[in-house]
């Protein structure tokens, strides 16, 4: 195994070479992003099933969702100081390699019909979505501050790729399991095995250099440096709690979604194509977010996100009873998600700078997590007090509280602190 010492950094050569190991660092976290993401299709796509089977109960089918959640915020600040510690190279191999580990213990609980052993691997695969998180932070590590942005969503895009395939994968998995004699449902796991191992190769050999060591030694750039920028706690506060409350403004209302449409009678035929829509809303125009963040300012964008948020919002509310409104409305809020993490994501890693940017970074993605955790649990009860339109009347007091929070941003423009 290759060795996890710190990548010699800082000397003339390694500086002049900047942009094209900055090239080379996206490149490796897409591919890595493509092969992890196919794990993660596998939880989204029958982790439900096969929890309602093994437990018995469909009252325990979110246990999926739920402990991949918790999974990924119980596991955002381990790997972040790790990174700090090694570098990302030694956190996201680390990271993907537990991932795998998650896929096994996924076949083991279905061949010893163990619902604690379940849990605990949806856990386990959890800090696969932790890795696909950090990884986009990763791309901005050495990053210009005009491309910073731009080179964090095309990290975001690709794992769209890798959320895709792995749903598609359930048909060759069955067929796979059938040949081996494994139980049903585990075969797309075993795919997941080898394509998170794969992950874990890419991260551990191709990610060299380090981007993070040698973004600890790399002159700080003075395009960062912009008179009149608000600096410091206040905009950092800003910056994590518009990804975090944007993160739950989208899950509250997107895991309600399928319950509010199957009530009304539509086909899961349909449910599914209304979710695969919103993920597609979620990543597809990622890389125009970029470009806008490093263009108009990362606040503009933020506010960009929380306008679709707010379209979205009053779409499904007013088009509740009708399958189309409610896809479209799905459809822009994965677009409001998207201009909102994206730009909000590329805030922190502008405002942070030096040893506490891994830090940072992973409290970010810890306070996303526990917002999903918490929008998606508050959201079942918002529904059975008030409906599905009174869910998305919620959800937009908190488009408002981001909002009113960007007010005491002085500028839109990138900053770096």
């Amino acid at each position: 195994m290759p060795s996890l010492s710190r990548t010699p950094v800082g000397d003339s050569t390694t500086t002049a070479n900047l942009p094209a190991i900055q090239r080379r660092t996206v490149r490796v976290l897409i591919a890595a992003q493509i092969l992890g993401g196919i794990g993660m299709g596998s939880v989204l796509s029958i982790g439900a099933v096969m929890a309602a089977e093994i437990s018995g109960s469909e009252a325990l089918s979110g246990a999926a969702a739920t402990l991949s959640t918790l999974g990924a915020a119980a596991s955002a600040i381990p790997l972040a100081r790790l990174a700090q510690r090694l570098g990302r190279r030694a956190a996201l191999s680390t990271g993907a390699f537990i991932a795998a580990t998650g896929s096994l213990t996924v076949i083991a609980a279905a061949a010893l019909e163990s619902f604690p052993l379940l849990l605990l691997a949806f856990a386990l695969l959890g800090v696969g979505v932790a890795v696909n998180l950090q990884s986009r932070f990763a791309a901005t590590d050495i990053a210009s501050s005009e491309h910073r942005g731009r080179d964090l969503s095309l990290v975001v895009w690709f794992t769209t790729v890798g959320a895709v395939l792995g749903p598609n994968l359930i048909g060759p998995g069955e067929v796979i399991a059938e040949t081996l004699g494994m139980p049903n449902l585990t075969g797309p796991f075993l795919i997941a095995v080898c394509a998170q191992v794969a992950a874990a190769a890419v991260y551990l050999v191709a990610l060299r250099p380090d981007p993070y060591l040698i973004s600890r030694s790399v002159p700080r750039d003075p395009k960062d440096d912009i008179p009149g920028v608000v600096r410091g706690r206040g905009a950092l506060i800003f910056a994590i709690g518009a990804i975090a409350i944007s993160h739950a403004v989208m899950v509250s209302v997107m895991s309600m979604t399928p319950v509010h449409l199957v009530n009304h009678g539509v086909t899961l035929t349909i449910v599914g194509l209304t979710i695969s829509l919103h993920i597609a809303g979620m990543y597809a125009l990622s890389p125009l977010f970029g470009w806008l963040s490093d263009k108009a300012g990362r606040v503009g964008t933020i506010l960009l996100g929380q306008g679709l948020f707010a379209i979205s919002l009053v779409v499904v509310a007013l088009g509740e009873d009708n399958p189309v409104m409610v896809t479209v409305g799905l459809i822009v809020l994965g677009l409001g998600w998207s201009a909102s993490t994206v730009s909000g994501s590329a805030l922190v890693a502008d405002l942070v700078t030096g040893a506490a940017r891994a830090r940072i970074q992973g409290r970010t993605d810890l306070a996303m997590n526990l917002a999903g955790a918490v929008g998606g649990a508050a959201a079942g009860l918002v529904l059975a007090m008030v409906g599905y339109s009174g869910l998305a009347w919620s959800a937009g007091l908190l488009v408002l509280l981001i909002v009113a929070g960007s007010t005491t941003m002085r500028t839109a423009r990138p900053v770096s602190a």
